[in-house]
């Protein structure tokens, strides 16, 4: 077995993961131009280079993923349960942090005013679910598999990512899936892997003929302001950001610039300051608000209880007239956690494990990742409205609908950079991924349980 450094070096070559992935899309301009996410591009070539060096005995690099640091986990873990220092995945405060971010960051009139958008991702994401499910079950007869297997190959693991695969799988043991929680955990990391590279391009592919939106002056920065996943645009990024120039020639794609998003909320000072309190209190109490819905025996990802908080508060906050919690400030800080995030989770994945996605698993995973990519162009494009706000939409519906929200934010992120802001669907995709669909998913993965158990 490959041995374990630290997960604290995971935080220590995240900046430096962050900065291979900016040099390989400069490098590789094509990777910017179907918006491959910088952590995407850094996170996955150190994984394959750590993969190589296992393969070729020259070196055995692996790292752990859980600390039991008080000073790290005492944020997103309750006291009542912090006092028995659990051991908590490295990468949860950056996550749990993110998704606070997306609450304070949607104002409900953004979320009001998008309601066709919203309830077409919604509608939409629940019948892809039920479609994973149907096609997976299919396919898993047909190989002679149990057709458990093809739910848990279905919208257990890609619609639902990680959390929902570990909340169910006592559920599929007890109905006669082995190693349901091995199978869940594989599936669901070759489904963040297939949606961090897939959803970009899929939005490029859509948009090749739609015009990009300008993203020049104070509209564009406005319109930035209420992106929870997209920072307001920044020097570094100029006119670059719809990839043309002013008179119209092809430029060189524009890159997220991790030190350049840094700077920028460093520059806010006590504004900045005060924001990351606000993160900070909201994810404390957040953690509370998931243990309840924890004990209440809701299935739910770690991070609803700040992120539904961070809603409440934004909502309070608007319906009071304040103009103290800043739209540009708290895009800045999530433009931070988000790569973050990403270059950790991402760096930490032992791509030799995928390994065990064979046989039955691969047939019934690449069917429904390719049924998903079709959906996703065939249905939800055209209903979204075929603009670039849908297609922005449409490629975090790819991008949750086979990994994770994290992983369509990043996708959002890395397609509005080159095109120019999509306020609406950058507001919107990320509490229907993040959450939304989850009060959908769960209902029909049982039903599937039912009728297949």
């Amino acid at each position: 077995m490959t041995p374990a450094y630290s997960p604290w070096y995971l935080l220590l070559l995240a900046v430096p993961i962050l900065l291979l992935g900016e040099w390989l899309l400069k490098r590789i301009p094509v990777l910017a131009r179907i918006n491959i996410p910088v952590p995407v591009a850094g996170g996955l070539l150190f994984s394959a280079a750590c993969l190589c060096l296992n393969l070729s005995g020259l070196a055995t690099v692996g790292f752990g993923t859980k600390v039991d640091a008080g000073w790290w986990t005492w944020l997103v873990t309750p006291d009542i349960e912090w006092l028995a220092r659990p051991a908590k995945n490295l990468n949860l405060p950056l996550l749990i942090a993110f998704f606070t971010c997306v609450g304070l960051g949607a104002p409900l009139r953004v979320l009001l005013g998008g309601g066709r958008m919203l309830l077409v991702l919604l509608l939409a994401t629940t019948a892809l679910a039920a479609l994973q499910n149907a096609a997976g079950a299919a396919v898993a007869v047909a190989l002679g598999a149990p057709a458990l297997l093809g739910v848990a190959c279905g919208s257990l693991t890609l619609v639902g990512g990680h959390g929902t695969a570990l909340g169910f799988a006592s559920r599929f043991e007890q109905a006669g899936l082995a190693s349901a929680a091995a199978i869940g955990a594989s599936a669901a990391t070759f489904g963040l892997v297939a949606g961090a590279l897939l959803s970009g391009p899929l939005g490029a592919w859509l948009l090749r003929k739609v015009s990009p939106i300008a993203a020049q002056g104070s509209t564009a920065t406005d319109a930035a302001s209420d992106q929870p996943g997209r920072a307001a645009p920044h020097p570094a990024a100029g006119g670059a950001a719809t990839g043309m120039t002013a008179q119209g020639a092809r430029a060189a794609p524009a890159v997220a610039h991790f030190f350049a998003d840094a700077r920028a909320l460093a520059a806010l000072g006590r504004g900045a300051l005060l924001h990351l309190l606000v993160v900070a209190a909201c994810v404390k109490a957040g953690a509370w608000v998931s243990f309840g819905l924890d004990r209440a025996g809701a299935a739910l990802p770690a991070y609803m209880g700040a992120l539904l908080l961070g809603f409440a508060v934004r909502a309070i906050h608007d319906a009071l007239g304040g103009a103290w919690l800043r739209g540009e400030t708290i895009a800045r800080i999530a433009a931070v956690l988000l790569p973050l995030f990403l270059a950790v989770t991402l760096a930490a994945l032992n791509l030799a494990d995928l390994a065990s996605v064979a046989g039955p698993m691969l047939a019934i995973l690449a069917v429904n990742i390719a049924l998903t990519l079709l959906f996703c162009a065939a249905i939800a494009w055209p209903l979204l409205g075929r603009n670039h706000e849908a297609g922005v939409a449409t490629a975090g519906l790819a991008g949750y609908g086979i990994g994770s929200t994290a992983t369509a934010v990043a996708a959002m992120d890395a397609i509005t950079r080159q095109r120019g802001p999509a306020p609406r669907a950058t507001t919107i995709v990320p509490p229907t991924g993040g959450f939304l669909i989850d009060l959908t998913n769960a209902p029909v993965i049982s039903a599937f349980l039912r009728m297949l158990g």
